[in-house]
This record gives structure tokens, sequence and C-alpha cells, in this order.
């Protein structure tokens, strides 16, 4: 079992502290923003005794806290004295790149809410010149692009990070259903031939392999697929390249039935080979269903919820 771990994020107003606490929490630290500075040492006592549950921890701390910030000193000698390791991590940035990151989110700043932006960056400063002496990671975020923030954490706290890393999903969907909110990259697939025309394959989805065999026969679905699968070759380590924990790649036809189940399956079958892939089918059991591989390989059946999951132990839902 790993050791018990806590980072102190604070620094700037406009630094980038959400930004990195977001990043440790995707690296599967459990973060909390704004906590005041005397519960620290109570704090980190509790999660440290919830044993592995709670191992790696986040606390943004900065001036939001008003007069509890200046307990932050006391705090952290107080956990040296609990014999409790905790590392700070300080963001910086020049006043130039605050007052503009201010400027854009139109935000005053917290110790000048009436007064100029400038002022509010020396008070704060003037404030946090001790923590930032004592911080044993001091970050200037000032031309440090957002992917370069996150491969910095991740080098530095690599030790602590959770096994999954990198993901993509493939989702099947019908656009009559309407658009899943959350995709990255979007596939229209309704222009290759359509098997519910054919009446012996409507009622049979594209993972029935007649089915899949009429949308693979045709040659636009030959062209489609090679230049498709070429496309996310180069795409896929690009978006992982720029820092995502998790691509979704959205994939729709009319129903969410045929045509898209059959390029998902395909696509996630390509991708499979280098990346963690799970498949989702959305839309699948809101069409009328009277063949699927479950009828064919007893492994996969519907659930009440129209959902379709595996026996293979391994937890998999199909939806």
């Amino acid at each position: 079992m790993s050791e018990f771990r806590l980072l102190v994020v604070t620094g700037m107003s406009g630094a980038g502290k959400s930004q990195v606490l977001h990043c440790l929490e995707d690296m599967g630290y459990f973060c909390v923003d704004n906590l005041p500075p005397v519960l620290i040492p109570k704090f980190a006592e509790i999660c440290r005794q919830g044993g592995a549950k709670v191992q790696h921890v986040a606390l943004v701390v900065d001036i939001r806290g008003g007069e509890f910030f200046d307990a932050l000193a006391q705090s952290l000698e107080q956990l040296g004295d609990q014999q409790i390791d905790y590392e700070v991590i300080f963001l910086e940035a020049t006043d130039e790149v605050l007052i503009r990151r201010y400027k854009e989110t139109r935000r005053a700043h917290p110790l000048a809410p009436r007064d100029r932006l400038l002022v509010g960056i020396h008070r704060e400063r003037e404030r946090l010149a001790q923590v930032k002496e004592q911080a044993q990671h001091v970050i200037d975020t000032s031309h440090m692009r957002p992917a370069a923030l996150r491969d910095f954490l991740q080098k530095t706290f690599s030790s602590y990070r959770l096994p999954e890393g990198f993901g993509v999903t493939v989702v099947s969907f019908g656009f009559k259903f309407g658009t899943p909110p959350d995709l990255d990259v979007m596939f229209d697939v309704r222009f290759l031939p359509n098997p519910y025309y054919v009446d012996e394959y409507r009622h049979a989805t594209g993972r029935v392999p007649e089915v899949a065999a009429f949308i693979a026969g045709h040659e636009v679905t030959k062209q489609f697929m090679e230049r498709l699968l070429s496309l996310m070759a180069f795409l896929v380590p690009q978006y992982r390249k720029e820092g995502k924990e998790q691509l979704i790649i959205g994939v729709g036809c009319t129903g969410g039935m045929h045509r898209s189940v059959w390029v998902a399956e395909e696509l996630a079958k390509t991708l499979a080979a280098d990346w963690p892939v799970r498949v989702e089918h959305r839309d699948l059991y809101r069409n009328e269903v009277r063949r699927d591989v479950w009828e064919d390989e007893p492994q996969a059946k519907p659930t009440k919820e129209g959902k379709a999951t595996c026996d293979c132990g391994a937890g998999c839902i199909r939806d």
C-alpha cells in the first residue's frame, strides 16, 4: 500500500490553482477547494486514518479564506508535529499575465474589490511571501500551456497516479434521439447503406453477422472506414499528447441500431490495439430489436433498462 501524501496548493489568484486541482483530481487525488487552513491538520489526520480509501489528498488554500488564511503557516507546522508528510505547490505568474486573465474573466481581485487590479495583486504578493518561501514546488504559469502544466504534475507526482490512465469511449447513437452532449469527436454515418430497408435486417442490429456483412460489403463503406481509421490513428495520440484523460468518439446514424453500431464496433476493435477502449450503444434498445449478438452468442443479453450486459465477469455494459 502506498504511503499517505498530502499536497497543499496555494499561490496567486489567477495563476491556475483550479486547473491544478482538476488535474490532480484526474490523477486520483481526493481534492478539496478552499478549505480553511485551521482545519487542515484535523482533516489530514482523518484522511490518513482512512487507510487505503484516501491515500492521496490535495487541498487548495488561498486568500479567499480571508483572515483564516493567516493560520496556514501554523497549520503546516502542526502537520510536521503530527508527522504527516506534505508538499506545498505555489502557483505564480507575472503581474501582466494576472491582469490579463482577470480582465478576460471580468472578475475583481479579492483584495481590491473596488480598487485597481494591480493594487490587489501587490497586496496578495506581500501576504503570500512567507508561504512561497515554504513551498517545495513553485510553478510559474505565465507562459505555460495547460498541457505543459498537466505534464509537469503527472511527472512530478506520477508515483501517486491511479492506473487507469488515458482511455477511449466509442458511443453509437441515433440522431432522432438527440446527440450525446459530451462528445469530443462526432461522425455522421447516415450516408452509408441502410439495412433498415432490407426486410430481414430491419429488426437485427449492426452486430449481427449478416447485417455487418451487408454494411461492410459496399464500396462506399470500405472507402469511409479506410479514411476513418487512418484519421483516428492520427487524432487519438494528438488528444493524448494535449493532456486529455478521456476521448469520447460519437458515431451516429438515424436510429442508432444498424450503421452506427457496426462502425463503432469496428472502430473500437482497431483502437483497442493501442488504447484502452470501451463501447457504448446508447440507443440500441430504444429500437425494436429482435436479433442481436445476445441471441447468436448467449453471453450478451439485454437488461430491463434496455442495456446489453455481458456475463464475462468483468462487469461490462454495452448501452
